[in-house]
């Protein structure tokens, strides 16, 4: 497993990376890219192939008044014939180590598959209503309600109340 800035990744890596969130994600967009990258990756080898990625960018989410600076996770995947051998704890434990030694708190957005993988490991889903900053002004996000988790880290955080993130195009989750 190695962790790298996306600033210290060669071509070569960067295309492997893509490629493979490409295949575990039938929906990928070249903005679902854009999100995983400015960050720190992880990344799994194996025989020289890339078989598992992760990424943490900073964000900011707006809780209770409070700017706080997020370790938010994307591009969790690993190859459809290595899973289950616990490639992607080993990608989260070294993103949730970033997480809580850098930021206030970590966020995600999960699928439905994936609840019970992030939840085990200590995650905990948002409760209440989200919300986005955009060019219009602050616009709730109600589609990802009962998606969105959060990784408490030092800053105390009520899971009920309305958490807002920063812009950014394609899914602002």
């Amino acid at each position: 497993m190695r962790i790298a800035h996306t600033a210290d990744l060669d071509a070569t890596t960067l295309r492997s990376a893509r490629a493979l969130l490409h295949d575990v994600f039938d929906t990928m967009t070249a903005e679902d890219w854009e999100h995983a990258c400015g960050g720190l990756h992880a990344l799994i080898h194996e025989n020289g192939e890339l078989i598992g990625h992760a990424s943490v960018v900073q964000r900011r989410l707006l809780h209770g008044g409070r700017a706080l600076r997020c370790g938010y996770v994307e591009g969790v995947g690993v190859r459809a014939d290595r899973r289950g051998r616990g490639h992607g704890a080993v990608l989260m434990g070294a993103l949730e180590r970033v997480v809580r030694g850098g930021y206030d708190l970590g966020a995600l957005c999960a699928s439905d598959a994936a609840t019970a993988f992030y939840t085990a490991r200590g995650w905990q889903l948002w409760r209440g209503p989200s919300s986005a900053f955009t060019p219009e002004g602050v616009r709730p996000t109600p589609d990802e309600d009962g998606n969105l988790y959060v990784l408490p880290t030092t800053v105390p955080l009520d899971l009920s109340t309305r958490l807002t993130c920063d812009w950014r195009d394609g899914d602002l989750w």
